[in-house]
């Protein structure tokens, strides 16, 4: 059920009770670190009936979490009071009236993401990890990311700064030629912020039900499509540069992807001919991609 939608509608039979008390913010429960890690967007209620509240706001999915005392459990939906009254809603309301419009920005109706995570989910669950080439590959996989262009196309993966001028430049390359628009190959951006105002821009980007959009208006010129909002969790975009690091990836943008052999390669920088890398995730080599060394 859609809470953030139907608050104005509440409110008109359910006065808030309370406004939500200046109390420290705890630190994100352990249980909900999963949540913040894949890029969530965590925010404290606060603490009623011994529970502390949270909502979590991930591409326009909202959840409501309540942990209990002992901090090794949580309860997720609305909570009622013993009036019948939604405590929850009057949570949500005296958030709302803290200031910030990122609570609304943020929380709008989107089909639920294909790459959601569960919590308590291991992103290695059931995966066998061979070569180096396969163990990046697959931390690439389970980065955040967003998609640009249709689900079945061929995917390739960008580290991509939103301010970076040769990320802006790849990409139009792509969209020029209408490759992305046309369903000939999807983009799986992973934001990242090296740049002044990037980090929040790109946490933001992660957390957005309309992040395709706004990042097409962002290339496009709308610098208003990517607000550096100060209160955004970065801990999603800060955990992507972190595998950059891993990686010793030191450019954006840099692409990574697999041929028509199944194996994986790596552009760095903005790519000098992406009517190769196409025909390379289809059938030829490209020049400008490097293989990634298996250990012989």
């Amino acid at each position: 059920m859609r809470f953030l939608a139907l608050l104005a509608a509440l409110m008109i039979f359910t006065q808030p009770a309370f406004a939500q008390k200046e109390t420290a913010i705890p630190e994100i429960p352990e249980a909900l670190q999963l949540l913040s890690e894949r890029g969530a967007q965590m925010r404290y209620l606060g603490n009623e009936h011994g529970m502390e509240g949270w909502i979590a706001i991930y591409q326009g999915q909202e959840q409501y979490y309540y942990i209990t005392q002992d901090k090794k459990a949580f309860v997720t939906g609305l909570m009622f009071g013993a009036d019948g009254k939604p405590i929850t809603i009057e949570q949500v309301s005296a958030l709302q009236a803290q200031g910030g419009d990122v609570l609304d920005l943020l929380a709008v109706d989107k089909p639920k993401p294909e790459n959601e995570v569960k919590i308590g989910e291991s992103v290695t669950d059931n995966m066998e990890l061979k070569t180096p080439a396969e163990r990046m590959f697959a931390d690439v996989q389970n980065s955040n990311w967003i998609k640009l262009g249709n689900e079945s196309a061929p995917v390739i993966y960008s580290f991509v700064d939103p301010n970076c001028a040769h990320c802006h430049a790849f990409l139009d390359d792509l969209r020029k030629k209408d490759l992305i628009s046309k369903g000939v190959v999807q983009v799986r951006i992973i934001p990242v912020g090296f740049q002044d105002g990037s980090l929040a821009q790109a946490s933001f980007l992660l957390a957005a039900p309309d992040a395709e959009e706004r990042y097409m208006k962002y290339l496009d010129g709308d610098k208003d499509a990517l607000p550096a909002k100060q209160d955004v969790s970065t801990q999603a975009v800060q955990k992507n540069m972190a595998l950059m690091n891993a990686w010793k990836f030191n450019v954006t943008p840099l692409t990574i992807y697999r041929d028509k052999k199944g194996e994986v390669k790596i552009i760095r920088g903005r790519a000098k001919d992406t009517d190769g890398l196409i025909a390379d995730l289809q059938t030829a080599a490209v020049t400008d991609a490097t293989p990634v060394p298996s250990p012989q």
